[in-house]
């Protein structure tokens, strides 16, 4: 499908999940409008028992809070990883490495790189590149639970032009040859002696942090800056990491183009917000884990809901004997009942995805971040959940499906009640 009709892979097995349940739905309304049983006895009886009721919309909702922190966490660190990068800016690393940290760029390539005609140049004439080191290195948390891997990037005079979304909120940038760090703030939250003025030691040597750094909900949330000929320096590293070029304007795919066909360089290269975008395999696992626990929970929230539409059944089994003499057909009566399950997952869901959006509001209010292993560097990335409209739909959806399986059995046996047996009930 193409133009306005185009339909982002991701989302493809959700709009088919939608369609799907709403073309269901729309056949349980239609058949609860256009049978006598008005539709307003189907909401009615979902509030009779409401003991039973709010026990299944509570099983319901948590499920489904359960379910959208998980996927929103995952969205999170995706989020931040496409929120990284100039679209301006072209990344270049060695072939086959998956991250900056695997990846060598020697000095020699370096040099070759400056000088391409396709980089753009500054107002002085200087090639708008940046040769980088990324390293790990480990330390100890600021509550005292113990020690992570952080990342430290070694950035060269440039590399703060070529990232106008890090901005400096307190303190001053480092200053090459003094042993001087920045600091996000995001990491500052989260790690010992990182406070402005602090020392923090690594490689053998001490680092003085001299200030605080905003990534604007980026990578760079999760990262260190130094300089980075004095990062190789102190970690000991012959080569740097990576090259972050600024593509002078309509010349980013020549530069890419030249770059991959140069039998000098065995680098590749690509958009530098391609390369972020690239690096969310972090957020697999979560999304995995997510929809594992929803899968377990909600096979509990189905026999929550079947329990509670049998014991309507129970309850209600002269009318429903009532309603078969006076001649309503099966179909209408599994219709109704099938109705009235979709209705009590519903409104879990609506609370499921309130309680969810509570949460994200909280977090944002309060700055609340989380951390985790990045499954590249193996470091500690920072993020945020972020529940988004696909989000919720994907929860409401999830939650009507619990309803509609939880009570389908109990339809079925409301549909099929014996007439005579139905009325001689107690």
């Amino acid at each position: 499908m193409t133009g306005l009709f185009q339909v982002p892979a991701g989302l493809m097995p959700l709009l088919l999940l939608g369609l799907v349940l709403a073309g269901y739905l729309v056949w349980l309304v239609w058949s609860a409008l256009t049978s006598p049983i008005p539709l307003l006895y189907n909401v009615k009886s979902v509030f009779v028992r409401w003991r039973a009721t709010l026990a299944t919309v509570l099983g319901v909702a948590l499920v489904v809070t359960v379910y959208l922190l998980m996927q929103a966490m995952a969205a999170g660190l995706e989020k931040s990883s496409a929120n990284t990068g100039d679209p301006r800016n072209v990344m270049i690393a060695r072939k086959g490495s998956t991250a900056e940290s695997s990846s060598q760029v020697t000095r020699e390539q370096f040099r070759i790189l400056k000088y391409f005609p396709e980089i753009a140049r500054d107002e002085r004439g200087r090639p708008l590149v940046s040769a980088d080191l990324v390293v790990i290195m480990n330390l100890p948390r600021r509550n005292g639970s113990g020690e992570a891997n952080v990342t430290m990037r070694g950035v060269t005079p440039l590399g703060r032009e070529l990232r106008p979304q890090v901005r400096l909120v307190a303190g001053r940038w480092f200053e090459p040859g003094k042993r001087e760090a920045v600091v996000s703030v995001r990491m500052a939250e989260r790690f010992a002696n990182t406070d402005i003025g602090q020392r923090f030691k690594t490689g053998g040597h001490e680092l003085t942090v001299v200030g605080w750094f905003e990534g604007g909900d980026s990578a760079f949330d999760s990262e260190m800056w130094m300089d980075a000929d004095e990062a190789r320096s102190i970690f000991n590293r012959h080569n740097y990491s990576s090259v972050l070029a600024r593509a002078a304007p309509g010349a980013a795919q020549a530069l890419i183009r030249r770059i991959e066909s140069d039998r000098r360089l065995p680098l590749k290269a690509e958009p530098e917000t391609q390369y972020y975008a690239e690096q969310t395999r972090t957020a697999r696992p979560i999304r995995i884990l997510g929809s594992f626990l929803a899968t377990a929970m909600s096979i509990g929230a189905v026999f929550a809901a079947m329990n509670t539409m049998y014991a309507s059944v129970g309850a209600r089994t002269r009318e429903i004997g009532t309603l078969r003499v006076l001649g309503f057909r099966r179909r209408t009566i599994l219709a109704s009942f099938n109705l009235e399950g979709a209705i009590l997952a519903g409104l879990g869901g609506v609370l499921g995805c309130a309680l969810a959006w509570l949460a994200q509001t909280l977090c944002v209010a309060f700055g609340v971040r989380f951390g985790t292993l990045s499954f590249n560097t193996f470091s500690e990335v920072i993020f945020q959940f972020r529940v988004t409209p696909a989000l919720l739909m994907e929860g409401m959806l999830f939650a009507v499906a619990v309803g509609i399986a939880g009570s389908l059995l109990p339809a079925i046996r409301a549909a099929r009640l014996p007439v005579i047996a139905a009325l001689r009930a107690v």
